[in-house]
């Protein structure tokens, strides 16, 4: 079995479920692995609760998350690009 399936002859469709489609906030994501695939865990943290829900599992083989790496980092390269840089901290702000 291939590892990437090759690109069908006609476009894909792509189906998505209208529960889905709305999508769900996240602000923490945990990352654990193993040698041949690499868990996702999207996460809700309510503040000033005590316990947080997992949203989201995403489960995928080490070659699509190193795909799923280039595909963010072009996105926030294309962002910052149009709004300016994505500031993480207090310390990491530009100085021009």
């Amino acid at each position: 079995m291939a590892d990437t399936p090759k690109p069908p002859d006609a476009p894909l469709q792509i189906q998505i479920d209208d529960d889905v489609s709305q999508g769900q906030y996240v602000n923490m994501a945990l990352l654990n692995h193993t040698e041949t695939e690499f868990t996702l865990d999207f996460i809700y943290v309510q503040p000033h609760q005590p316990r947080a829900k997992v949203r989201s599992r995403v489960i995928l083989n080490p070659k699509h998350v190193k795909r799923l790496v280039k595909l963010l980092q072009d996105g926030i390269t294309q962002h910052e690009q149009r709004h300016g840089p994505i500031v993480l901290s207090e310390d990491e702000r530009p100085t021009h």
